[in-house]
């Protein structure tokens, strides 16, 4: 069975939607910041994902591990090997290693542009030895769009919302019915995903179509309130209203989350104060859960099936 491990990198407030991210595209979670799994994620679809090693040999010392890359044939590309810090290593001891295992490898190797990158670290007293791929901060260039939006999400983290509503994209058909700008749709349609917007509010959406055009992406995006949606989802992602300017009552929100059981088997909803009970009363079972928190202002992300 193939095995992958994984870096984390993320800030302290940010543990509690990191785990439930975790949790949605593993089936785990873990207490460091290194995860192995046997799930195969594209390391760029996770805000807090750094890399990813898809390990092809361990050994119990790094003399095992080299003894089992001398073995090992690259045929047809070249090669590059590089070491995954795991601890207060020096620059040299790690340069040392990498040209140690380098040179184990029957192949030709290429330090500037190489055609296959692999990857050797120590995890948990281990040494593991495979290929390697970087994560990409796609989020971050998703920053610097043309409309902005006081109360959005950050395309931080949107990514992870879109991860822990939809960790496995294929035959997945979803919805944002409260878009506004179009936050979460620009970051569910830079991973693959079918997910179509819909909001209330004219004013944004011609910003809205723009975001995502912006970034080379298109989807349907539709002037309707939810409470009319209906067609069916398999996963609806619900960033409740709460500004000044879209205060909604206990019943509106209610109404919102009974429409959204109608038309969604799932969903993923975001919100400022305490929806328990509005979601257990409009037919949802709350599965999971985490907080957002950005200095003192947090959102809780609620998943209900």
């Amino acid at each position: 069975m193939d095995s992958y491990i994984y870096t984390y990198v993320s800030f302290e407030d940010e543990r509690s939607l990191r785990d439930l991210e975790m949790r949605s595209l593993f089936g785990s979670e873990s207490e460091t910041n290194i995860l192995e799994s046997n799930v195969k994620i594209d390391p760029s679809r996770s805000p807090f994902i750094k890399d990813r090693i898809a390990v092809i040999f361990e050994g119990e010392s790094f003399q095992e591990l080299l003894e089992k890359v001398a073995a090992f044939e690259v045929i047809g590309e070249t090669f590059k090997v590089i070491y995954v810090k795991s601890g207060d290593e020096s620059f040299e001891s790690r340069r040392k290693i990498e040209r140690e295992v380098g040179l184990k490898i029957n192949g030709v190797g290429d330090i500037e542009n190489p055609e296959r990158l692999f990857a050797v670290r120590n995890v948990n007293g281990r040494w593991v030895f495979g290929d390697y791929v970087k994560g990409e901060s796609v989020w971050f260039r998703h920053q610097q769009k043309p409309h902005q939006y006081s109360t959005a999400l950050s395309t931080r983290v949107a990514r992870a919302v879109v991860n822990i509503a939809i960790p496995d994209p294929n035959r997945i058909k979803a919805i944002d019915p409260c878009c506004g700008i179009g936050t979460v749709l620009v970051e569910a349609l830079s991973m693959g995903i079918d997910m179509v917007g819909s909001d209330y509010n004219p004013v944004i959406l011609a910003g809205t179509r723009e975001n995502i055009a912006h970034f080379g992406y298109s989807t349907e995006v539709k002037f309707i309130d939810m409470r009319e949606i209906s067609k069916h989802y398999d996963v609806a992602i619900i960033d409740l209203p709460y500004n000044l300017c879209s205060v909604i009552s206990p019943e509106e929100q209610l109404e919102m989350l009974q429409s959204a059981r109608r038309f969604a088997d799932k969903v993923v909803v975001v919100t400022v104060e305490p929806i328990d009970q509005i979601l257990i009363k409009a037919g949802f079972t709350i599965v999971d859960r985490a907080v957002a928190k950005k200095g003192t202002f947090s959102r809780e992300v609620i998943v209900g099936k």
